[in-house]
């Protein structure tokens, strides 16, 4: 099931007036740009179907690259690029055994962002 944008279009005030109390909270609300550029950063490693799917799959299970590679038809270096990204993201971390590298979700914060955004888009 694939998302289609609404092509609604945005509605403007129709007079200049600015709530200056709700301008005021919303500002003491707002965390710092540092934050909000961290922010930004940890959002995009969402933005791309194929690290959806890697979270999505970790979320269930630990699982090495190839284990991921063989469940999502891809190549072990394709597979490693993401995993490399959602690392440096913070979004995933290794463990080695043997000489197998098992991945997995960093905290448990990760799964309810990705079950969240994909019940929002499921309702959508």
């Amino acid at each position: 099931m694939s998302a289609t944008p609404r092509t609604e279009a945005v509605e403007c005030c129709e007079e200049h007036v600015v709530h200056t109390a709700a301008v005021d909270l919303a500002r003491s609300a707002m965390p710092d740009e540092e934050i909000t550029s961290a922010a930004s950063d940890f959002f995009k490693a969402f933005s791309d179907k194929t690290r959806l799917r890697i979270l999505t799959a970790l979320a269930q299970e630990e699982l090495c690259v190839c284990d991921i590679a063989a469940l999502l038809g891809m190549s072990q270096s394709a597979i490693s690029h993401q995993l490399r990204f959602l690392k440096q993201a913070r979004l995933v971390k290794s463990r080695k055994s043997g000489k197998t590298v098992y991945y997995a979700l960093c905290d448990d914060h990760i799964q309810v962002i990705l079950a969240q955004g994909i019940a929002h888009v499921q309702e959508g």
